[in-house]
């Protein structure tokens, strides 16, 4: 921090960016808590639904409805938006699930540009944190603030929460609660950035273990030679959304819910499966073998194991 003087709630300028529903609840709860934010940065509408109708992100809605100031542009370089940034005469600035920003802007404010990750950093490194730390198989995570620099979720932290991830616990579930501890987080760290009593710590990167790239299609698809386990994993990790899918039946089916078995099929190779018709799915892994639970047949509703049998026949 290039500031040493105390601000007020009132005094401290913020500008706030964001954009998916992750980053809603942060600016909800600054925004309750008196901060004063003076401008929120999120991306440009886009068509949605059928429709497609321009539809404003998350953080546009929840910022129209706080009455806070909007800006979005398309290109964070354009000399007009970065005028339009420092006309704004930002303290301190706050990104919560964003894109990245040039060095033009993260160093404008005098009280520097801190983040919000959904990982313990320096682990889970990238855009799917959460995602990967549930494919992986990991037991914990986290949300961590720190000081924006070069390169990319590399500043120096400021706080860390840990949070368990449980065995039932899935993308959706994990997301939530990383959502709610991270807002908590985001509030923490404004306070004690006012207050000028924050120890940033430089990352230790004997701990960078894994990346968390982005999640495409390619990385959804089941590779039924992985172990009960992993798969199983992979499931949960990308339930309910995008989901883990694989063929069967000669459509793509998208698989929600799994359950691990340290027994084998007898005879079938990895991908292949046994039913009764009736009441369960089974496929074979690499070693061990998983029941399927909850799926989606392409072109049918998600439904429970049971049901897609009694309308299907094998």
């Amino acid at each position: 921090m290039s500031n040493s003087e105390v601000k007020s709630k009132k005094d401290l300028r913020i500008i706030y960016m964001g954009t998916p529903e992750f980053a809603v609840p942060a600016l909800e709860k600054l925004v309750e808590a008196g901060w004063n934010v003076v401008g929120v940065i999120t991306a440009p509408d886009k068509p949605q639904g059928r429709g497609q109708k321009l539809e404003g992100s998350p953080v546009k809605q929840a910022a129209e409805r706080l009455g806070l100031h909007i800006l979005q542009p398309t290109n964070l370089k354009n000399p007009e938006f970065q005028q339009e940034l420092r006309n704004l005469k930002a303290d301190l600035q706050i990104v919560v699930a964003f894109r990245m920003l040039p060095e033009s802007v993260w160093n404008m404010p005098p009280l520097g540009t801190f983040n919000l990750h959904a990982s313990l950093l320096p682990n889970y490194r990238g855009a799917a944190p959460i995602n990967w730390a549930i494919i992986n198989g990991e037991t914990e995570t986290g949300v961590t603030t720190f000081f924006l620099k070069h390169e990319i979720d590399t500043g120096s932290i400021i706080f860390q929460e840990k949070v368990a991830i449980l065995p039932e616990d899935n993308i959706g579930t994990l997301y939530e609660k990383l959502m709610a501890i991270g807002s908590e987080l985001v509030l923490k760290t404004v306070e004690a950035i006012s207050n000028n009593d924050v120890h940033p710590l430089p990352q230790d990167e004997s701990k960078a273990l894994h990346h968390a790239p982005k999640i495409f299609k390619e990385t959804c698809k089941i590779d039924w030679n992985q172990s009960a386990e992993s798969i199983h994993n992979l499931v949960r990790g990308l339930s309910p959304y995008p989901a883990a899918w694989t063929e069967f039946q000669g459509k793509t089916c998208k698989i929600f819910l799994t359950k691990p078995r340290q027994l084998s099929l007898k005879g079938k190779e990895p991908g292949k499966w046994e039913s009764d018709g009736k009441n369960y799915l089974r496929f074979q892994c690499g070693s061990g073998s998983l029941e399927i639970l909850e799926l989606q047949l392409e072109g049918k509703k998600r439904m429970k194991i049971d049901e897609l049998l009694r309308g299907l026949k094998l």
